[in-house]
């Protein structure tokens, strides 16, 4: 996706959750992101560290879409969880 930022500062990415489910035909329209489609009807985006004006433009296709947002969830790497927490 345009704006990732990979290995530069934030290393976090994001996960988007909303109500309902994304067609096939659409998922190219997410650029490669993952598209998981959890048992209970929701449709959850994994993207990678992006910028915020990457991630206003994705949440802008969401809502173009018509699905009803539940939830944008900031997360982290696995590598920052092991600089946080050596062993």
């Amino acid at each position: 996706m345009s704006g990732t930022d990979a290995g530069r500062g934030d290393r976090g990415g994001y996960e988007i959750r909303m109500q309902g489910r994304i067609t096939p035909l659409w998922s190219a329209w997410f650029e490669g992101l993952d598209l998981v489609h959890e048992p209970d009807g929701t449709t959850v985006i994994r993207c990678p560290a992006i910028d915020q004006a990457a991630l206003h433009g994705l949440l802008a296709k969401v809502r173009d879409l018509g699905l009803p947002l539940i939830s944008v969830t900031s997360t982290t790497s696995p590598h920052d969880s092991a600089e946080r927490n050596p062993r």
